[in-house]
């Protein structure tokens, strides 16, 4: 099956990264946490679900992995911020892997200047950077575009997970 890189940080929205992850895994996936320490533990904002970083940004690439999750939450403004984090995602994105990001997941694509023409969707407060980043921005729960799968909120996970699914497929 498919081995996946979800990167993740700090403040991650909790269910945008264990429900994916759990069906991902259901369906025989395999998840590598990827992130900017190996061996830290980081947390989720709500629940603070713990997760181990297995690999650092700076130690691998897109070559390694069949698709990218991107969780919303703090996590993704706190991991643009990082040129490794940064390259990670662009990588996924100029080799046309499946990229699947959720709510403020886009702040990373934007960082990676990698959505301009692109049509997606995110959480409400990022609208205007996405249209500013050179994006259309459609106001539903799941938008697809190429090999780019987005959504808004946990409220779309649903929706999401099954295009994600559908692309691994």
């Amino acid at each position: 099956m498919s081995k996946i890189a979800v990167i993740i940080d700090e403040w991650f929205e909790d269910s945008e990264y264990t429900e994916p992850v759990s069906e991902f895994r259901g369906k025989g996936h395999d998840i590598i946490h990827v992130g900017l320490e190996k061996g830290k533990t980081v947390k989720g904002k709500k629940q603070q679900t713990p997760v181990m970083i297995d690999q650092s940004v700076n130690q691998t690439g897109a070559d390694h992995f069949d698709a990218l999750l991107i969780p919303g939450g703090y996590s993704p403004d706190q991991l643009r911020a990082h040129p490794g984090a940064v390259a990670f995602v662009r990588d996924f994105m100029e080799k046309d892997k499946p990229v699947f990001s959720i709510c403020h997941g886009p702040q990373l694509l934007i960082s990676a200047d990698v959505i301009k023409g692109r049509t997606l969707t995110g959480f409400t407060s990022i609208i205007q950077d996405i249209k500013n980043a050179g994006a259309t921005f459609v106001d539903e729960a799941v938008v697809t575009d190429k090999n780019l799968v987005t959504s808004r909120n946990p409220n779309d996970l649903p929706g999401f997970i099954h295009a994600a699914l559908e692309k691994l497929a």
